[in-house]
């Protein structure tokens, strides 16, 4: 009998799938475990191992189509083995609440039209303030509040055509460029932002070349616009003298390498960080509307460079590990990023990022912050310059920090005072951390 490969849930909040790439064909032979198919999620992107082993006889998903989790995307069994078209069955939407995370649109329902609805004699009272605010909650992710409380939209307008009613981030900035959005109440800052012009691409009879947006990218562009439309980016930006971390880099690498780790920049950086983060609380935090929450856990985003795309798995509570925990978690992450190994809890929950465009020669870089994040550093390339030292001129390895920041919340003083500080511990690093 043929085994059915599912979709899977890559986390409790996933609730579908979209198939990237099909690695095998219709007719090839697969081993139990090997890579079948790629995936890509709202969190992350996976290569999915075989269920079984025998031959790929039928594929139910082609690329690019999304399926709810535990649909049947495909058949595997013995060469030869006949299928019939309702042996596969896509499965029915999971409307349980660890499938209410998907949706694609949503519409604007009037408030008049939901007054007119019939109500039964015997059903309950009005909903109240806090059963409104609870299921809003279940049907929107924090980044949707945010986006909405920016823009003075009530959720309780919109009906998402996801899972469940589900609104989404392309749900509502849909919404709001729609120029639909309500004009803000008063004493709030937001105001709407209109629909973007249409601009031509191209003109007719332009020689081009026009390729579809791969998922990946589509969800790094989203992300980015609504980066830039939440929060007024500004940047400050601090040259590093690399001399002590270099001579100790170059002390200890054999050490790390034999207890299985690379001492890298990166990990001297994220060590440094962290203690200077736990020095000021307020870049380790979020914006909820007129409130500043303050997190108490400091999980480091480590921005990790694809093919395709970008992804930034993060290190969760990494102010509790010492130097070579780092090094480990880097070293980890990075390469399960790479190889598509990473689960959706492992990118989620960052507090703080790292981006390190110097690794491809960039002196230094002025990165988007990563929502709902307040701060982003940027780290340049490690080059020697001519300096002066103590009125000599000297040559030392030299790096450009950038700090990028939320400035609703944090000032240039005190993004100054955040690099100024930064800039100390790893021109002084303290031997014993390593």
């Amino acid at each position: 009998m043929a085994t059915e490969v599912v979709m899977p849930q890559m986390g409790e909040s996933i609730a579908e799938g979209t198939i990237v790439r099909w690695i095998k064909k219709v007719g090839d032979a697969v081993d139990k475990d090997e890579p079948l198919f790629e995936i890509s999620t709202d969190k992350v992107d996976a290569e999915i191992p075989s269920p079984g082993a025998g031959v790929l006889l039928e594929i139910a998903v082609k690329e690019g189509e999304t399926v709810p989790v535990n649909s049947v995307v495909a058949l595997i069994g013995v060469a030869g083995e006949s299928t019939a078209a309702s042996d596969i069955a896509v499965a029915a939407p999971d409307t349980s609440a660890a499938a209410t995370e998907v949706a694609p649109a949503a519409v604007a329902t009037s408030a008049a039209a939901a007054s007119d609805a019939p109500q039964a004699e015997t059903g309950p009272g009005p909903e109240s303030a806090n059963d409104l605010e609870t299921r809003l909650r279940t049907k929107s992710s924090p980044v949707v509040r945010n986006i909405a409380k920016e823009h003075g939209v009530d959720l309780s307008q919109l009906n998402g055509t996801g899972i469940s009613g589900r609104v989404t981030k392309k749900d509502i900035l849909a919404f709001v460029e729609s120029g639909a959005a309500a004009q803000p109440s008063a004493g709030t800052a937001a105001t709407p932002v209109p629909a973007a012009a249409s601009i031509q691409a191209f003109a007719p009879g332009e020689n081009v070349r026009i390729e579809p947006m791969g998922i990946m990218r589509k969800k790094i562009a989203d992300h980015m616009v609504m980066s830039l439309r939440t929060s007024p980016h500004v940047y400050s930006a601090y040259e590093v003298d690399f001399s002590r971390i270099d001579e100790i880099r170059k002390k200890k690498k054999t050490e790390y390498e034999a207890a299985g780790a690379k001492l890298t920049y990166t990990a001297f950086l994220a060590k440094a960080t962290v203690d200077t983060i736990r020095e000021f609380p307020f870049s380790n935090a979020s914006i909820d509307g007129d409130n500043i929450i303050y997190k108490r856990d400091i999980n480091l985003g480590i921005a990790v460079a694809l093919e395709q795309g970008l992804i930034v798995p993060v290190i969760k509570k990494a102010d509790e590990k010492n130097m070579l925990g780092i090094c480990r978690a880097i070293q980890d992450l990075a390469g399960r990023a790479r190889s598509k190994k990473l689960l959706p809890d492992e990118v989620q929950g960052g507090t703080f990022t790292i981006t390190n465009p110097g690794i491809f020669g960039a002196v230094f870089g002025l990165p988007v912050i990563s929502q709902p994040q307040v701060a982003i550093l940027g780290v340049g390339s490690v080059d020697k310059r001519v300096v002066v030292v103590d009125d000599m001129i000297a040559i030392r390895p030299m790096c450009h920090l950038t700090l990028g920041y939320d400035h609703r919340l944090i000032d240039g003083a005190d993004a100054g005072r955040f690099l100024q500080a930064l800039k100390e511990r790893l021109q002084d690093f303290d031997m014993s951390w390593v």
